[in-house]
């Protein structure tokens, strides 16, 4: 094992990926992580609203991208960058642990990269699961941007000129992103549905004020590890559908969230479902990168088809830069704090949380002081 005589040096990266707003480390997290030298790309923050000078008086460094990567022991982003300018044996932390693409470029570069989507679900590592955090506030940008796209107001509204009925909201797929926008619809003032094949998701929607729909389908609940779904057989899920349906034709607004990780996302609503909807039904799928849960999803994309509208946006947290950018930024931290304890950068195999964000690739035996 290496020790380095000196701080470990973090090189936090603006943000390459076209629409990305966020940053991987924001200025009021540089002072809670003493322990190390943190080094900023000039202008990294600035989209998600937070400028130069906010780094340095928090005791970062601004630097070029090149010098930053040069002088890291860990470089941090929020989407895996392209690899250029970094040397064998550089560590990246960041999101893209389930991306083919990024594995291969990071294999092929010889780097190693700390994929936060393969984070462990262990109650030690919670303060550390990015995936949690972000989709709590893509829940609650999505049905805003579903409303953006609904012909009706969600909240009821009583007026000289008559009464306006407030609109039904669903959400199918009741994990965090799923909950938090049944809290942001009722909030606005909707009527609220959850659906889940987990039978424990009840509680939680229902405790939001929602009601949890779940139709008599034989074998068609589904708890799976982790807290996660468990896959379902095609016939399932086309019996499902279609008992789906008539809860659905009578929505205003849909959001849909429904995956299951290392796999497509599961088909919720297909043509048939969507020919019986109510005119001027907006569905927001938030699976949309993974495939969609709806059969016409486009990713990133606005799809017609007669009255019911279909969003497929693939990154809603940049929707709300600044507050995605501190949550991020707190479960790095806590992960940076981890990783270095008494002053020492521990890399080596044998640790639950690192063995997995590593997802079976060899780790260098090193530590810094």
């Amino acid at each position: 094992m290496v020790h380095i005589t000196r701080k470990p040096v973090v090189a936090v990266l603006k943000e390459t990926a076209q629409g990305e707003r966020r940053v991987a480390l924001v200025p009021a997290d540089i002072g809670k992580l003493s322990q190390y030298d943190i080094v900023v790309e000039a202008g990294a923050g600035l989209n998600a609203g937070f400028i130069d000078d906010d780094y340095t008086t928090a005791g970062g460094r601004i630097s070029t991208r090149a010098e930053a990567i040069a002088g890291a022991d860990l470089v941090l982003s929020v989407r895996a960058p392209d690899f250029a300018g970094f040397v064998p044996g550089k560590v990246l932390i960041s999101l893209g642990g389930r991306d083919t693409a990024v594995t291969e470029a990071a294999a092929k570069a010889q780097i190693l990269h700390l994929g936060m989507e393969r984070l462990p679900r262990i109650t030690r590592a919670q303060s550390m699961d990015v995936l949690s955090s972000q989709a709590s506030i893509a829940g609650y940008a999505a049905v805003l941007e579903g409303a953006r796209y609904l012909d009706t107001l969600l909240p009821m509204m009583t007026t000289a000129a008559g009464i306006v009925r407030p609109a039904k909201m669903i959400a199918l797929g009741a994990g965090v992103a799923g909950l938090q926008a049944l809290a942001t619809a009722r909030r606005l003032g909707a009527v609220t549905y959850g659906f889940d094949v987990r039978e424990a998701a009840r509680e939680q929607v229902e405790s939001l004020g929602a009601e949890f729909v779940f139709p008599d389908v034989p074998d068609a609940k589904a708890e799976g590890t982790g807290g996660y779904a468990a896959a379902q057989s095609d016939d399932q899920q086309a019996r499902l559908r279609r008992a789906l349906t008539a809860s659905l034709s009578r929505t205003n607004l849909i959001i849909t969230s429904a995956q299951i990780p290392g796999r497509a996302a599961p088909i919720l609503i297909d043509d048939e479902t969507i020919a019986a909807m109510t005119p001027g039904t907006v569905i927001v799928d938030m699976a949309a990168e993974t495939g969609g849960n709806v059969t016409i999803t486009q990713p990133d994309e606005v799809v017609r088809h007669g009255r019911v509208t279909v969003l497929g946006p693939t990154n809603l947290p940049s929707a709300a830069p600044t507050d995605s950018s501190r949550l991020y930024s707190g479960n790095m931290r806590t992960l940076l704090t981890h990783l270095c304890k008494d002053g020492a950068l521990n890399l080596t195999a044998g640790d639950e949380i690192l063995d997995a964000l590593a997802g079976g690739q060899a780790m260098p035996a090193r530590a810094a002081a």
